[in-house]
């Protein structure tokens, strides 16, 4: 569970979970002071944490070398609709099975879940 409050500093958000506190705040353009990430980007973290999470867990349950993972995840609100996009990259090569596998993998991130259809994911290897 997360606890929230905002007090009188223009739109900082602070939370906690009990053992963590973190913030969220508005960009200045917006009358925040940028202080912390935007609600969008705390949601843009969150995809990206699980998915990344995620796939680590499944590529070392499967002993395969992926090398590092990279994700880039970006939100953009279009004529009433949201678009979540992520485009992960793979630092060793893997077989089509594999891709393929890890991508169904990352589809399936209980994050990537709650957000349904919105998500959409790219993958490419270096």
């Amino acid at each position: 569970m997360i606890n929230s409050s905002i007090g009188a500093e223009k739109y900082k958000v602070t939370h906690s979970n009990g053992r963590h506190q973190f913030y969220a705040d508005e960009p200045v353009e917006k009358g925040g002071m940028d202080t912390a990430p935007t609600p969008d980007e705390l949601l843009e973290s969150a995809l990206g944490s699980c998915t990344l999470v995620t796939l680590r867990m499944y590529t070392d349950h499967k002993q395969w070398n992926v090398g590092a993972i990279d994700l880039s995840v970006s939100l953009k609100r279009e004529e009433g609709k949201t678009i979540i996009t992520r485009q992960l990259k793979f630092e060793h090569q893997l077989s089509d099975e594999q891709m393929q596998r890890l991508i169904q993998v990352a589809k399936n991130c209980p994050v990537s879940k709650t957000l349904g259809a919105a998500s959409e994911l790219n993958v490419q290897i270096n």
